[in-house]
């Protein structure tokens, strides 16, 4: 018998066991998707184990009495409940979705978050929000690494619209077959990370959207590959013990960087995915995380407050912290999540985050749907601007992940908001990806 199978039978005969002996403890605390773990499994870690693993308990095992008795054990180094993540789009509470209309205008029309905020370019105006990707895309066609060619982003979300499978799914009109490489669905637990929501492709979008085709909307690193990996079900919830395989799988794949729009309830330690994260920053990933939103959550949380996450809050189009975005010491930086602004803004126009994706309710149909604001959509740019930083050589051939997240805050914008509220300051990717800057 394996040390793998002896261990798996020793955590089942300890729930079993020792489960019903002990008194159950307080309610556990919700989330916004209402429970914040999933009632049939935890995440056990032996002495001996790399990584602590999710256990599926047997029929009529409480989970957190189980939880309770497994720390008894003297073999057991940490047993938790498997938490859920919550996807960090703030949606808010109105009766309908604006009507999806042809753009007039093209991109520049659509996307004031990719324009530069002064010194605009013949053609192309400011936005007081803007990251300025246009300086940005020009910075890297002289680097001769355009669109960050070459660099591997993980995307880890709902899934991704990035190809077809029968009557059920459809690639989104703006991607390419071959911008990804092999993703996986944790969720599903097969090799197909199609999304059953929007929300991830919508991110996939706004990080790498094919550019320059005469069609839909741009993304920040055209040239990247996409590796998908879904962590996230229907409903933009997931589980612990499977984001952490999702980090340690990208990580493994090689990507350089990876998305994370989503977090885990307020004030929570989520050990496994610590794990997962000191793993993808030891292979050399950058990890970029939303920090929530007011509504969802109370207060900045995981994996946003990992150690060595790059945690993002969101900014509206005229250039404030979004009335959405939560504060705190953990908030590095701020990127445009749009939606809101506060009352003190002087640009008061609220404002989505337009990208090609899903239409809601449908897996065949896509759109430009307004109601996506949010650190999600934060945390996305910052993922793109990462990976355009990498492959400008600015930092030289294989920059540390610290050095990556040094060189975003570096040459982040100030809005002279305290660095609880705007971290650095405002995303600048060309700032970041100049190299006299």
């Amino acid at each position: 018998m394996t040390r793998s199978t002896t261990t798996k039978l020793i955590t089942i005969a300890a729930l079993v066991a020792l489960a019903a002996a002990v008194p159950a403890p307080a309610a556990a605390a919700s989330g916004s998707g209402g429970v914040s773990y999933a009632p049939n499994r935890l995440v056990v870690k032996f002495d001996g184990q790399r990584f602590g693993h999710p256990q599926a308990l047997p029929p009529g095992v409480d989970a957190r009495r189980a939880v309770v008795a497994l720390r008894r054990n003297e073999r057991v180094r940490y047993a938790t409940l498997d938490h859920v993540a919550h996807a960090s789009t703030w949606i808010p509470n109105d009766s309908g979705h604006p009507r999806h209309r042809r753009p007039v205008g093209g991109w520049v029309s659509r996307q004031w978050s990719f324009l530069p905020w002064e010194k605009g370019e013949p053609g192309v105006p400011t936005s007081p929000g803007g990251i300025d990707a246009v300086g940005a895309w020009r910075n890297l066609i002289a680097a001769g690494r355009p669109g960050a060619k070459g660099i591997r982003i993980a995307v880890l979300d709902t899934g991704v619209a990035y190809r077809s499978l029968g009557r059920r799914f459809r690639r989104s009109p703006d991607f390419s077959p071959r911008q990804f490489v092999r993703g996986h669905d944790f969720v599903g637990g097969d090799r197909l990370p199609l999304d059953h929501n929007g929300h991830g492709t919508h991110i996939a979008a706004t990080i790498a959207e094919r550019t320059n085709n005469r069609l839909g909307l741009t993304g920040l690193a055209y040239k990247a590959k996409l590796i998908p990996i879904r962590v996230l079900d229907g409903r933009g919830a997931g589980l612990a013990g499977d984001i952490a395989k999702g980090i340690r799988f990208a990580a493994a794949r090689g990507a350089r960087v990876i998305n994370m729009s989503f977090n885990f309830a307020c004030g929570r330690s989520i050990r496994v995915v610590d794990e997962a994260v000191r793993f993808a920053r030891r292979k050399g990933a950058v990890l970029v995380a939303s920090v929530g939103n007011r509504g969802a959550e109370s207060c900045v949380s995981a994996p946003a407050t990992s150690r060595g996450v790059i945690g993002v809050g969101g900014a509206t189009r005229g250039g404030c912290i979004g009335g959405y975005s939560l504060t705190g010491a953990d908030v590095d930086l701020l990127a445009p999540g749009g939606g809101a602004p506060p009352k003190d803004c002087a640009f008061a126009a609220i404002s989505p985050i337009l990208q090609v994706t899903l239409k809601p309710r449908t897996t065949l149909r896509f759109g430009l749907p307004g109601i996506y604001s949010g650190t999600s959509m934060a945390a996305a740019h910052v993922s793109g601007v990462a990976a355009m930083t990498i492959a400008s050589g600015v930092l030289g051939k294989h920059p540390s992940s610290a050095k990556v997240a040094e060189r975003l805050t570096d040459t982040a914008r100030d809005l002279g908001l305290p660095p609880s509220q705007q971290g650095a300051g405002l995303l600048d990717a060309a700032a970041a990806t100049d190299p006299d800057v």
